[in-house]
């Protein structure tokens, strides 16, 4: 209810998202969660603000441990879980500070030929002093 009540919405008896009670710190002491550098007033480390997400194939995809006295960063979270999904399906890798519907990158490994026949909106080559044609990019498909 906290959590709702800080976001300025009603408190709810559940969530639209999973999170875990760990009030002895045993979950966050067996996936190093701690911070070293924050102490509570018995000198314990603080719990870090950890986000960690998985794919459907039950794997991490990603890790993101901040600071006990920073906060986390819903919009770049969010961010990263439209990278995922999109780079999951599609033969693209997402450029630094990529938001949805902006450019990407087609991966190297892929042939000329078959980015011409995946992306019909076009594959263009950044120009690079070494000649070499490895950033493509292409339209959000």
């Amino acid at each position: 209810q906290d959590i709702n009540a800080y976001n300025g919405e009603q408190p709810a008896e559940k969530l639209p998202f999973p999170i875990i009670a760990d009030k002895n710190r045993e979950l966050a002491v067996k996936l190093g969660m701690l911070d070293p550098d924050e102490q509570d007033k018995e000198g314990m480390p603080l719990t870090a603000r950890v986000v960690f997400v998985f794919g459907p194939d039950k794997k991490l995809k990603l890790s993101i441990l901040y600071p006990a006295t920073t906060g986390r960063n819903f919009d770049e979270i969010l961010r990263v879980v439209d990278s995922l999904q999109l780079t999951a399906y599609k033969k693209v890798a997402t450029p630094v500070d990529w938001k949805p519907g902006d450019s990407v990158m087609v991966v190297p490994t892929l042939p000329d030929e078959e980015a011409k026949k995946l992306f019909p909106k076009g594959v263009f080559t950044k120009e690079l002093p070494s000649g070499k044609k490895y950033l493509r990019y292409t339209p959000q498909p």
